[in-house]
């Protein structure tokens, strides 16, 4: 009796939390029937004849309009509570207002679309066929940008080099799982990073993918039907809450999702898939071989998941696309918030624990104007006001320019890595120093894959209760001796970094393989150390993810970890400080060091760990530091 009643005190507070979500939905789905006609559950046929449902905002009477269109994984079934489903209508809403036609689509095997879901909705030319159906529509002027973050965006850049003509202009947000390889950045839309496996896609699979056994509409019903039943029947699974921070623990790493009843169908295929496997180049990821086609906007954020390949991205497009016309009409704006949270940004933008002051920018502004130039053809002053990559810098907490990435007035500087082979923890003797160090100290620790360095903050997303993202302060990390930790003087002036953050190590190990991490930090008068960006590198890739090369035993190697970014002024007073490790979990995969699959295995290998540094072996970090 007592179980059932707090059932029922549960449900009780449930409906009362969800009466103001739908008193939202409901009123501005009213304002919006006002202005639009809407065109819910239309079933968009594909090339090979699977539908994909469809809800379409139109202004009213017989005008033709451009495009809004918006295609994703997630729920936006009208009916019942949620967040998404406000958020559409207030979008569809306010571009009603502004002339355009507003389309969202469910990616297929999703929700009331047929077919069978992969990530990135493949097949690609799904995105090619909507392009070409609403192009043909009657309301249709013919043009169509497209406007999304995270999953609704990363499907963008692969299609936009299908080079449909109707698809003009671009806002990608957040969109680095939709990139794969771009020169030396290789991740496999953020699955790897360094060779290393990103955690962040074992929870987001368990919260979307939809088990084999779902619930499945008929194939053939009619608009009708699936509107009448959709009021009843949201076919969005209830997935159990999970413990994240517990689960991703489980080894072997291929069980992960299996151990916690999780869907893992789409995950077993992709956890045994190694950096250079041709199944990542057969999907709808955007790999550099690929030309960009479309006007583009590019949104993205210092404490995402994928701040590095995202820039490098913007940069490929801009230097590498064949038409001159795309390449000069590529813009990039950097904010300083955590994924797809750039409108979240207040007087007082707290990321992590870091207050990094007024951050908020005209985002919905200057969106509107890029639309209306190349969907609307208005002769507009976007391309006269609109900076070719817009920054915010923190520890000077500004909004900053620049025609390029990195900016102009840059310059490369080299600190190398310097102690008595003592670096251990932040009370060690580790220094960054302009000098390279002379006889060679290495620097050794523990990396014990069953007791790794746990992650705090950081560049992260989708990981659950697994991460906290953002910038956290390290100076209690860095007490353990499987860190190392190197620190300059005290700046004896405000010193700016803006831009790629190179470093390379010299490593010896006793192990076959094994990790190295890195971290920038930057460290306040009172000792407060905040994280900017981190990376990793896995050493059995160290020469190319096209091959493995393992380790001997006591031999030096050089590791090129892969770059990181950011901009940030470290203040007069401050210091600079990198830490190294070999592990940072769960934000990245533990290596168990046995130089076998890693994925299907259960026992780990204790490694000993060292970095050297000297003349011979110098071990550094470039930064760009910003001229005055």
């Amino acid at each position: 009796m007592k179980k059932r009643v707090i059932t029922l005190f549960s449900a009780l507070a449930c409906s009362l939390l969800c009466i103001p979500a739908l008193q939202a939905q409901g009123d501005i789905l009213e304002k919006l029937k006002d202005i639009a006609i809407v065109d819910q559950k239309v079933m968009m046929p594909m090339r090979d004849g699977v539908r994909l449902a469809t809800d379409i905002y139109r202004p009213k009477g017989d005008g033709k309009y451009p495009v809004i269109f918006s295609r994703t994984p997630y729920n936006f079934n009208s009916w019942g509570d949620g967040e998404e489903r406000t958020r559409n209508y207030q979008r569809a809403y306010e571009y009603i207002k502004k002339g355009y036609a507003y389309v969202v689509q469910n990616e297929r095997g999703r929700y009331y679309s047929e077919g069978e879901w992969d990530i990135l909705g493949v097949p690609l030319t799904d995105g090619y066929d909507a392009f070409e159906w609403m192009k043909n529509q009657s309301w249709s002027n013919g043009k169509i940008g497209t406007l999304g973050c995270s999953s609704t965006a990363e499907w963008q850049m692969a299609v936009s080099a299908l080079d449909h003509p109707s698809h003009a202009a671009m806002v990608p947000q957040g969109f680095g799982a939709g990139v794969g390889r771009v020169g030396d950045i290789n991740e496999q839309g953020n699955w790897y990073r360094g060779g290393a496996e990103q955690m962040l896609f074992f929870s987001w699979l368990y919260g979307v993918e939809h088990d084999v056994f779902k619930p499945r509409i008929p194939k053939g019903a009619t608009q009708e039907d699936l509107i009448r039943i959709s009021r009843f029947y949201d076919l969005a699974p209830e997935n159990p809450p999970v413990d994240m921070s517990e689960a991703l623990s489980h080894l072997p790493i291929q069980d992960i999702l299996k151990n916690i009843n999780g869907k893992h169908e789409v995950y077993d295929k992709m956890i045994r898939r190694k950096p250079n496997h041709p199944d990542w180049y057969k999907g709808g990821l955007y790999h550099d071989d690929k030309d960009i086609g479309t006007p583009s906007f590019w949104f993205a954020s210092w404490y995402d998941v994928s701040i590095t390949p995202n820039i490098k991205l913007f940069n490929h497009a801009r230097n590498n696309s064949k038409d001159a016309f795309i390449r000069d009409n590529q813009y990039l704006v950097i904010a300083p918030t955590l994924h797809c949270a750039y409108t979240r940004a207040t007087e007082n933008t707290i990321v992590g624990e870091r207050s990094v002051g007024d951050a908020r920018l005209n985002y919905d502004e200057q969106i509107t104007k890029w639309f209306d130039l190349w969907l609307k053809g208005e002769d507009n002053d976007f391309k006269e006001t609109t900076p070719r990559v817009q920054y915010y810098t923190m520890g000077s907490n500004e909004w900053q320019s620049s025609e390029v990435w990195p900016p102009a007035n840059t310059e490369m500087v080299t600190y190398y890595l310097n102690s008595g082979g003592k670096a251990n923890s932040r009370f060690g003797d580790g220094r960054l120093s302009t000098k390279k160090a002379g006889k060679d100290n290495p620097d050794g620790f523990i990396y014990d894959p069953m007791a790794p360095v746990p992650s705090h903050g950081g560049n992260v997303c989708c990981t659950g209760n697994a991460v906290r993202g953002g910038a956290r302060d390290q100076k209690n990390m860095e007490a353990r001796h499987d860190i190392l930790v190197y620190t300059t003087d005290i700046l004896m002036e405000d010193t700016e970094v803006t831009g790629f953050i190179e470093s390379k190590l010299f490593v010896s190990s006793d192990v076959k393989d094994t990790d190295f991490t890195i971290k920038l930090i930057d460290v306040y008068p009172d000792g407060t150390a905040y994280n900017l960006d981190e990376t990793i590198q896995r050493v059995r890739y160290r020469e190319g993810y096209d091959k493995e090369v393992f380790m001997e035993k006591g031999k030096v190697y050089e590791v090129d970890l892969t770059p990181m970014a950011t901009s940030n002024l470290f203040k007069k007073g401050h210091r600079i400080r990198v830490e190294i490790s070999s592990s940072n979990f769960p934000r990245f995969a533990r290596n168990l060091n046995t130089g076998g699959n890693n994925y299907d295995e259960k026992v780990g290998v204790v490694a000993h760990n060292k970095v050297h540094h000297s003349s011979k072996y110098p071990s550094q970090i470039r930064l760009p530091i910003a001229k005055k």
